[in-house]
């Protein structure tokens, strides 16, 4: 653990380093579907966000401030000077206020299924009240049922209990705080300053941040490519993931994509 997050590395150590952030209420593993291939390319870094699985805990409040900057510490720790970054839902909540706020340490960005803003935040108020009273479980299948279509979990029942395992094992304190520190996010008027190009994709089938959020963020960012996956929800690295995983090794290494 550095900088009080868990991360785990795979790759060559020389070569560039890709950052991934995962969903709220998930770990680094979320990303398990595309790690052999990225990591035939690159230094691959998943990392566990505050407040969720191997790493720290701290009391709260939380901010997507707090949240970027624990990242930047990371990197440091790491020696990890410019990296790429690719972000789900929480994940790139991260990366576009990383790719803001800190642009000489982002090089290539990907955002997927995520927001910049959920307007007055209430929703994730009232869930983080909810957690704190109860537990994860006690809300668990209503959010699992967001992250993959009805046609992928009755295929796929045994990948869905992996991702809902993750989620009710998740720290409580972490996971409410972490809905507050969303809650109070708006990182709308940040997007213009992104310098990095930015792949954004949106899933045709997701609750969460549907396309239209996607598309929003890619109309503010000046080097944004907008790209909808049909057949996904909110998980659509899990959901799809021979189709996410082509579209970032292109948007990452996109001379070797017109090589090959």
């Amino acid at each position: 653990m550095t900088a009080g997050l868990h991360a785990i590395v795979d790759g060559p150590t020389e070569a560039p380093v890709l950052l991934l952030g995962s969903s709220l209420g998930t770990t680094g593993a979320m990303w398990q579907p595309q790690v052999a291939a990225l990591a035939a390319r690159y230094r691959v870094v998943r990392y566990d966000h505050l407040g969720h699985g191997g790493s720290a805990v701290p009391a709260g409040p939380y901010t997507i401030d707090l949240l970027g900057r624990t990242v930047l510490r990371l990197l440091d720790d790491l020696g990890a000077t410019r990296v790429h970054y690719a972000g789900l839902s929480l994940g790139g909540m991260v990366g576009m206020w990383l790719a803001a706020h800190a642009p000489e340490r982002i090089d290539r960005l990907a955002l997927l299924c995520t927001s910049a803003s959920f307007g007055a935040g209430d929703d994730w108020r009232d869930r983080a009240a909810t957690v704190r009273a109860g537990r994860l479980d006690t809300i668990a299948d209503a959010i699992v049922a967001r992250w993959f279509t009805p046609a992928f979990a009755a295929a796929r029942p045994e990948t869905v209990a992996i991702y809902r395992d993750m989620l009710v094992t998740t720290p409580v304190a972490g996971y409410a705080a972490c809905c507050e520190a969303i809650a109070a996010m708006d990182l709308r008027p940040d997007l213009t300053a992104v310098r990095a190009p930015t792949l954004v994709v949106g899933a045709a089938d997701d609750p969460a941040t549907p396309p239209e959020e996607a598309a929003a963020i890619a109309e503010r960012i000046p080097a944004a490519r907008l790209v909808l996956l049909r057949d996904a929800a909110h998980l659509a690295n899990v959901e799809q993931p021979e189709a996410v995983t082509r579209l970032l090794t292109a948007h990452f290494d996109p001379e070797g994509a017109v090589r090959t």
